[in-house]
C-alpha cells in the first residue's frame, strides 16, 4: 500500500470491484449471472439455542457448502437464496434497460452483489464521463434481504461518486415469485433511478461550473477532516488533508476539474476509493460502498453543495 501522500500513479485507476468480482459475459438473467460468478451456494437457518433481547430464539445463517456462519437473525427470517434474489431485475435486462456487468461477494458470503450498468452516461462539461450503475445486494447477515443503490462511477479514475440526494438512499426490496409484481417493481426502480441520475447530471455540471479559490479548497478540506483534540491523531489528520489537496492538483482526471467544486469533490472520492484504508481489499470495498468511505463521501458531497452557494 502506498503512503497516503505519495503522488498518484498515472493511468486509469483499477476498479476494486473488478478485481474482487467476476466480469460477466452478458448474462440474460440474474440466475445466469450468479452461476457465472460461482455465487449459487445455498444458505440455511439454524437455531443457536439462545434468546435475543426481545426474548426470541436466535438463529444463525450459514453456507451449506462451507458451514461458515454468515450472521444472526430472528425466528421469522427466511433466507433468500442468491439464485432467486435478483430475478425481479431481469425485466430491465430483457428490455435493454440494464446490463449485468460484474458480480461478487463480500466476506465469507455475507453479502452477494451485482453491479448493473444503465445505458448512457453523464457528461460533465462534455468530456468528463460519469457512468450510471445500480448496485444490487443480497444480505445474509441481518434481517434484511435485497437492496438497490445507485452508484455513479467517474470513468477516468473509477471513483464511486456518492449520490447524497433526497431519495437516493438504499432501497430495500423483498422479491416475490409474482412475475407481474416483479416487473412493476423493476419499472418503478428504473424510473426512480433515471430521475436521480437526471438530477445528478445537473448537480455535477453545476459543480464543474463553479470555480473555487485555493483558500476555499483548504477550508473545504478542513471542514471535511476537522482538527482532532487527540494529539496522537493530529499527524493522521494532516496526512489525509494533504492527500486530498494533492489529488485535487495532480490526481487522475485533475486536469478536467482542477479549481472547481467538482474537482474538490472528486479529490475526496479518489482518496476514499484508492488511498484511504490499509485494510484488505474486501473490507475496503465494503467501506467504499457502505461504510467509512461512503460516509466520508456523503459529507464531501454535502460540503460541496454548500460551496455552490458561497
Amino acid at each position: 500500500m502506498s503512503n497516503p501522500i505519495d503522488p498518484p500513479k498515472s493511468g486509469k485507476a483499477p476498479a476494486l470491484w473488478d478485481k474482487l468480482g467476476t466480469k460477466l459475459n452478458h448474462p440474460k438473467t440474474a440466475k445466469d449471472a450468479i452461476q457465472m460468478a460461482g455465487l449459487d451456494y445455498t444458505v440455511a437457518k439454524k437455531s443457536l439455542g439462545l434468546k435475543t433481547g426481545l426474548n426470541q430464539d436466535a438463529y444463525a445463517t450459514l453456507r451449506t457448502d462451507t458451514g461458515d456462519i454468515l450472521g444472526v437473525v430472528n425466528e421469522g427470517y427466511e433466507p433468500l437464496q442468491n439464485i432467486d434474489a435478483f430475478t425481479f431485475f431481469d425485466a430491465l435486462v430483457a428490455d435493454d434497460e440494464a446490463i449485468y456487468e460484474t458480480a461478487g461477494v463480500l466476506g465469507k458470503g455475507e453479502c452477494v452483489w451485482i453491479l448493473a450498468k444503465l445505458p448512457g452516461c453523464i457528461k460533465v462539461h462534455g468530456n468528463d464521463i460519469v457512468n450510471k450503475y445500480i448496485l444490487l445486494t443480497n444480505s445474509h447477515e441481518s434481517n434484511s434481504h435485497v437492496r438497490l443503490k445507485i452508484i455513479p462511477i467517474r470513468a477516468i479514475c473509477n471513483n464511486t461518486l456518492t449520490a447524497a440526494l433526497r431519495g437516493a438512499g438504499d432501497l430495500s426490496i423483498l422479491p416475490t415469485p409474482n412475475v407481474v409484481w416483479d416487473s412493476e417493481q423493476a419499472a418503478k426502480m428504473l424510473i426512480l433511478s433515471n430521475f436521480l441520475y437526471e438530477e445528478l447530471d445537473m448537480v455535477f455540471n453545476d459543480m464543474a461550473a463553479k470555480s473555487i479559490t485555493k483558500e476555499q479548497l483548504r477550508e473545504y478540506v478542513q471542514a471535511l477532516v476537522p482538527d482532532n483534540e487527540e494529539t496522537l491523531n493530529t499527524s493522521r489528520t494532516e496526512k489525509i488533508r494533504a492527500s486530498v489537496l494533492q489529488l485535487h492538483d495532480s490526481g487522475r482526471g485533475a486536469n478536467l476539474a482542477r479549481g472547481t467544486v467538482w474537482g474538490a469533490f472528486n479529490s475526496v472520492a479518489e482518496y476514499t476509493d484508492h488511498m484511504m484504508s490499509d485494510e484488505d481489499s474486501d473490507t475496503r470495498l465494503n467501506s467504499i460502498w457502505f461504510g467509512r468511505g461512503e460516509q466520508l463521501k456523503v459529507k464531501a458531497f454535502r460540503l460541496a453543495e454548500q460551496l455552490m452557494w458561497s
